[in-house]
């Protein structure tokens, strides 16, 4: 029986060092239900869009069937940046997104992604399942009808790909760049132009010269768009997005008015959906990297001189933000306390580990 390989793979699975949930047992007068998802993301950037299929699949195994989902890819049923709309209004039972495409509708949304000089995977994993942030997301998103449920982790992301060095703040100045809104709103506090651009439109905007820089995801999924050919110095780290967490959206009326076993199914296959992602990006990344690098792409870190000045105006930015929106300050608080409780374990720990290793290993 399917579910049987649904509770193997969830005995053995966790979400990125979390513990995955007890399947119920199903009884045989549980209801027959099909919902539709739509995704964010493009068939075509597979790792990611993924996610979505991978949450469909482990739903149908669980119930034998009986709840199934069916996964659409960006555009298909609702645009790629409505996903929220769709879910909130229930145009659609679900959504497979990532939290800070919503930045101009209210930024503490993008707690539930990314935000710069935030926290890693592991760390974000932990503020989420152990450290209070699921209560106080959960919370947050009421006002849209919305529960949400961590469903995958792309891990650091790169700066992105630019056709001239980045070698002084001064750099940085006019210089039109396609990146996430929250980074945008810090970079252009030192100069540069943001520019929202859809993936598919990166490309030709770039060898154009419209734009003079990107970013996308990283090694595995930039590759396959070429950036290399027309924006060689690929800089990193992409401070942005210390991980990417991907939600599942969920209707609250469509989530209430399932059995609680299928609720708990939910929960249990966006853990899996979570641990198949960052595995493949984790797995990915590194090969890609290297066929980039042989194919002519510049590896560059981002100079001090830039990163302790975009920081500085990170923190203004959520200074601001703080200020203004008491419910930020509130996400904010938990979020940063978090951060500064978990980095001086991970340096000790496993930057120390990492960083001997790295050394060791490619002298």
């Amino acid at each position: 029986m399917q579910r049987r390989s649904f509770l193997k793979k969830a005995a053995l699975g966790a979400a990125a060092g979390g513990a995955t949930l007890a399947a119920p047992a199903f009884a045989q007068d549980t209801p027959t239900i099909s919902w539709r998802l739509a995704s964010s993301f493009p068939r075509s950037a597979d790792a990611i869009y993924s996610g979505g299929e991978n949450l469909t699949k482990f739903v149908s195994e669980a119930t034998d069937g009986k709840f199934s989902i069916r996964a659409f890819p960006a555009g298909e049923i609702v645009p790629a940046l409505a996903v929220l709309d769709g879910v909130q209004n229930g145009t659609i039972e679900c959504g497979h997104t990532a939290s800070y495409y919503y930045f101009g509708k209210n930024p503490a949304l993008c707690f539930d992604s990314a935000v710069p000089f935030g926290l890693n995977t592991r760390q974000m994993n932990a503020w989420v399942n152990h450290g209070g942030g699921m209560d106080l997301l959960r919370e947050m998103y009421k006002a849209y009808n919305i529960v949400n449920f961590p469903c995958g982790y792309t891990g650091t992301q790169m700066g992105g790909w630019f056709r001239k060095e980045i070698k002084t703040v001064g750099d940085l100045d006019g210089l039109k760049f396609r990146c996430s809104a929250f980074a945008g709103e810090v970079l252009s506090r030192l100069g540069v132009v943001p520019q929202q651009i859809a993936g598919g439109d990166i490309y030709p905007s770039l060898e154009k010269g419209t734009i003079d820089a990107a970013e996308w995801i990283g090694p595995y999924d930039d590759e396959k768009l070429g950036f290399h050919r027309v924006a060689p110095y690929y800089y990193f780290p992409g401070w942005w997005e210390g991980t990417l967490q991907v939600s599942l959206y969920v209707n609250q009326d469509k989530y209430n008015s399932l059995p609680k076993q299928y609720q708990a199914v939910l929960a249990q296959a966006s853990a899996m959906a979570t641990n198949q992602m960052i595995a493949t990006y984790d797995a990915e990344n590194p090969k890609a990297l290297k066929r980039l690098i042989s194919e002519g792409a510049k590896l560059r870190a981002f100079p001090k001189e830039v990163m302790e000045a975009s920081y500085n105006e990170a923190n203004k930015v959520y200074a601001d933000l703080s200020a203004k929106d008491p419910a930020f300050k509130k996400l904010y608080e938990s979020y940063k306390g978090f951060r500064d409780h978990e980095i001086p374990w991970f340096r000790v720990g496993e930057g120390s580990f990492d960083q001997f290793m790295a050394s060791a290993t490619h002298r």
